[in-house]
């Protein structure tokens, strides 16, 4: 109907005198012309958009022998990967539980570097809001199989310190050396990021303090209502909830908020075109979800062997199992959060660099925590959130001291450097740190 009274009016016009021969030419020159410059306009306008779905369509062909050398040939820390099997070996050879702990290890830590590799190559085909989710899901693997691992064998007290080593080490050792590396690239001047990301990420982990707190109160201040089963009761209450929010906090990031971990990808187009060679894929979608099926599968073997033999190395190295469970373990387990935030922060994509230690630490707190209790619920295991005092209790501080120096919403390498040397100090504490209840692993 439009395109047929624009003639009409023009027709018009031109019997009354009012268009000449020559302007009744040029407007229907310009009304034909039109389609083709909205389409050309078109094309300039959207010439980013269109090259952005040409990189991100740009998918690598990659036989099996390429996608082998990509994932396991290129990266140094893989001529650990031998250990693994060395383990298992002995496994079956030796008592020395303390060699077999050594060894899985040692070659587990590999593993979960390359998990966190496929993971942020998924990760290009799926966006930045589901990857960094997916960064945090496949970085806590190594924790949340070793996890079920001892809980399967009764260990208790190893989930409860692993769990929260994880924690810990995320917080204050991956975001510290961040923080570090980032400001030493950048000493000129102070990196930014997310405020508002940042504080709704510290109340979600003061919620988690919180669910720790009450049952470990309850406990030293034997004021349970029924004495043995109040806690348990409460424990188990606490992680539906903290289940419910932490489904929620998914919600909000990815259907309210999905700019939450893409903050920095609208900068200056010199910065796009700098960054499109690291962002392009190195092999497929599929190659990538077959090698986090690999990896994950390899883990979870070693992960057996490693739970087997975490009470023969105590003894054998006169460590405490708190010591192990709480810096050795996911020291190892964070491996793949350790480069991926390092990186980002040297990239000046500090608001990554939170996503991947701060959405961690959220994750393993308020998902595999309660997750491993709703689990050992079911199969009949008293796994509860009493952490213990001490435990609670370096976990609170930690939340704090880490709140505090993100309310700025700025960083620099001293800051990084603070949070180091309060990982050596919450290290320090735990290797002097008998665990009272050592009877129940």
């Amino acid at each position: 109907m439009g395109c047929c009274k624009v003639p009409a009016l023009i027709q018009a016009q031109v019997e009354m005198g009012l268009v000449n021969d020559v302007e009744h030419k040029s407007l229907f020159r310009r009304e034909t012309d039109s389609p083709q410059r909205k389409a050309a306009s078109l094309m300039e306008q959207g010439s980013l958009s269109a090259s952005f779905r040409e990189r991100a369509t740009k998918t690598p062909m990659n036989s099996v022998l390429q996608s082998f050398k990509i994932v396991i040939l290129s990266n140094k820390l893989n001529l650990l990967l031998p250990f693994g099997p060395l383990a298992i070996l002995l496994h079956y050879l030796t008592d020395n539980k303390g060699w077999i702990f050594l060894l899985s290890l040692v070659g587990i830590t590999p593993l979960a570097e390359r998990l966190g590799y496929a993971t942020e190559q998924l990760a290009c085909y799926t966006g930045s809001t589901v990857g960094g989710l997916l960064n945090a899901t496949f970085g806590n693997v190594t924790e949340l199989i070793i996890s079920i691992f001892a809980l399967k064998n009764g260990m208790i007290r190893v989930v409860q310190l692993t769990l929260l080593g994880s924690i810990l080490s995320n917080m204050l050792l991956v975001l510290g050396c961040a923080f570090f590396c980032g400001g030493l690239v950048f000493s000129q001047k102070e990196q930014v990021f997310d405020k508002g990301n940042a504080v709704v990420n510290s109340g979600l982990l003061l919620m988690a303090v919180m669910g720790l707190l009450f049952p470990a109160v309850l406990h030293y201040t034997h004021s349970e209502v029924h004495a043995g089963s109040s806690e348990l009761a409460l424990s188990r209450f606490s992680s539906c909830i903290m289940l419910v929010a932490y489904a929620a906090y998914l919600f909000f990031q990815l259907k309210s908020q999905p700019s939450s971990y893409t903050p920095l990808t609208e900068e200056t187009n010199q910065n796009e075109e700098a960054s499109d060679d690291d962002e392009d894929p190195e092999i497929s979608k599929w190659e990538a979800i077959i090698w986090l099926s690999i990896l994950t599968a390899w883990v979870s073997l070693l992960s057996g062997y490693l739970v087997d033999a975490i009470e023969g190395a105590s003894v054998s190295w006169k460590i405490p199992i708190s010591f192990i469970s709480v810096i050795l373990l996911p020291i190892v387990g964070n491996a793949a959060e350790h480069a991926g935030a390092i990186m980002f922060a040297m990239k000046d994509k500090l608001d990554l660099s939170l996503g991947v230690a701060i959405g961690s630490s959220i994750q393993i707190s308020m998902f595999a925590v309660p997750f491993c209790v709703v689990i050992g619920w079911m199969m009949g295991a008293q796994m509860d959130l009493n952490f213990q005092l001490f435990e609670t209790a370096a976990l609170f501080i930690t939340v704090i001291v880490v709140a505090f120096f993100l309310q700025e919403g700025t960083s620099n390498y001293f800051k990084g450097l603070m949070l180091i040397l309060c990982y050596l100090i919450v290290a320090a504490s735990f290797f002097v740190h008998e665990d009272p209840r050592q009877d129940d692993i």
